[in-house]
């Protein structure tokens, strides 16, 4: 911080805010996947000013209302209601979650660490994936499915199978980001490995995504964020997303009424951390 404040020429900020990869409880934040833990009183002393600590994808649901026409993309109209219940999921190096709760003029927003919570697969390959997670971590979440490690996931899963991919991508699993491999081969059309690796893994986000939108009743739009999403709008237009969005049984027609749109600004976490900073000063 230090560093990055005297690269931008000031010294004190009138407020600072912080979206954290891990839950915050009592103004401090211990990072899920890092070494680092954060102290709110503390970076306000060092920093001298107010300072407002949050949850990486809470930040992300103070940004959504800030949102323009031109930073989302619509996948499904549904039914909106003025200033209704707003949900957020986001998949990128996890899979994080939010609820946006109608507050005076504004939005309330409640974090959620739902990536953990127990992956329930739908079909035969779903299951052969967390048959795979179970014997490899012991059990199964969301986040291992949904994430950019989860596409890693589903290939070893399906590689564990029996399945292969060809030798293009096989050589480019070995080389680099697999994530990265196994997404540009699907988008391209080039593997049928890769193919069904992303339809796994867009139906399971789908199906997470009517989760979480069903669990909160998110008349006011299910947002899909994270750093994922926009390289997949090919993927998430084609059908398998909102197939499986939908597929509630009785509660189809009901998933059919909410709003669900793909954030673009790749930035919202960090227009919400400085909104949410406003509030602190």
């Amino acid at each position: 911080l230090a560093d990055f404040l005297s690269r931008t020429g000031h010294d004190t900020p009138a407020a600072a805010g912080f979206g954290v990869a891990g839950p915050v409880a009592q103004d401090r934040v211990k990072v899920t996947n890092l070494p680092w833990a954060l102290d709110r009183v503390t970076l306000a002393r060092q920093l001298g000013c107010p300072v407002r600590l949050i949850n990486d994808f809470t930040a992300v649901g103070y940004g959504i209302p800030a949102l323009e026409a031109h930073q989302i993309e619509e996948l499904q109209a549904g039914s909106p209601r003025p200033h209704g219940v707003r949900a957020v999921i986001g998949a990128g190096t996890g899979l994080g979650h939010a609820i946006l709760m109608p507050h005076g003029e504004s939005y309330a927003v409640l974090p959620s660490e739902l990536g953990h919570s127990e992956y329930a697969p739908t079909g035969r390959r779903q299951l052969q994936v967390w048959e795979w997670l179970r014997q490899e971590y012991g059990r199964a979440s969301w986040e291992h499915v949904v994430s950019g490690p989860g596409l890693a996931h589903i290939a070893r899963a399906l590689m564990a199978g029996g399945s292969a991919p060809g030798a293009a991508l096989a050589a480019a699993l070995q080389e680099g980001d697999a994530g990265a491999a196994l997404s540009g081969a699907a988008l391209a059309g080039s593997d049928p490995f890769a193919s069904e690796v992303l339809e796994l893994f867009v139906r399971g986000y789908g199906t997470q995504a009517g989760n979480l939108a069903l669990a909160c009743l998110a008349h006011g739009g299910l947002y899909v964020a994270g750093g994922i999403a926009p390289r997949l709008l090919p993927l998430l237009r084609s059908g398998a997303f909102l197939e499986a969005f939908h597929d509630k049984g009785p509660m189809a027609g009901l998933m059919r009424s909410f709003p669900v749109r793909v954030v673009l600004e790749p930035r919202v976490g960090l227009l919400g951390a400085a909104l949410a900073a406003v509030t602190a000063a």
